[in-house]
């Protein structure tokens, strides 16, 4: 069954949009409400910094419309350690702070590892064993963002596979590029906007991206994010990739 494609960016608040993305004068607390009406997914990126309110989720889930979707960014304490094993208390304190007032626009949820992080089997087995298939009743995606070359294994890809946590691809030249399919679902994260490019992508770039999309949602739902390069362009080039692959 072919999944849905969702496009967006990470976050919504970033000073150099307005005026470019969002209109002269569009007050602040109604940027997520515009952004949301122009792309279909965001990846929210203050959850990896800090700890957020019941109440300030149940307010974002009622800023989007139906079928929109928010990938969370995990905490970064429960990545940016030697022993991934001794993450639990940290992965539970991360999940249970309010994220299931998303309800139905919970997306997947982004563990990002240092680049320093290296691949290391048994231990990257026990924090995979950490992570819930749902919480609070909510079923839970998970998305692994490595960016050290040791992960670039098939016993990494197993361990991913055997856990239904998809790979990000990265499009970048900072961070390895794996392209390799271990979830029921696909999220990739790209990376190289330029600012001199309106749409921060040329056209040649967003047409290999559309079509990479329609391959990944042969095998589930699909998820693209352009983030950092030349961020000042990413919502151009979010809707210039919507454009291409429609909306769910």
């Amino acid at each position: 069954m072919t999944g849905a494609i969702r496009v967006g960016v990470g976050g919504w608040t970033y000073e150099p949009w307005r005026g470019v993305f969002y209109p002269e004068g569009l007050p602040q607390k109604r940027e997520l409400d515009y952004a949301a009406g122009r792309l279909t997914a965001i990846e929210i990126n203050g959850t990896y910094y800090g700890s957020q309110k019941p109440a300030t989720f149940a307010a974002w889930a009622r800023a989007v419309p139906d079928g929109f979707i928010f990938s969370l960014k995990a905490s970064r304490y429960c990545t940016n350690r030697r022993v991934l094993a001794e993450a639990g208390e940290s992965i539970a304190k991360f999940l249970s702070q309010g994220i299931t007032e998303l309800g139905d626009r919970l997306g997947p949820i982004l563990w990002q590892f240092m680049a320093t992080k290296q691949f290391q089997p048994d231990d990257f087995a026990a924090f995979l064993a950490l992570l819930p298939k749902e919480q609070g009743g909510l079923p839970l995606r998970h998305v692994l963002e490595v960016r050290h070359e040791s992960f670039r294994d098939p016993a990494f890809f197993a361990l991913a596979r055997k856990a239904n946590a998809a790979i990000v691809l990265a499009d970048s030249d900072e961070v390895p590029v794996i392209d390799e399919s271990t979830a029921d679902f696909s999220y990739a994260r790209l990376m190289r906007a330029e600012e001199q490019i309106e749409t921060g992508y040329d056209a040649a770039g967003l047409d290999h991206w559309a079509g990479r999309a329609r391959e990944m949602a042969q095998r589930g739902d699909a998820f693209l994010f352009f983030i950092s390069g030349a961020k000042v362009r990413n919502p151009a080039a979010a809707q210039a990739l919507i454009d291409r692959v429609g909306r769910p």
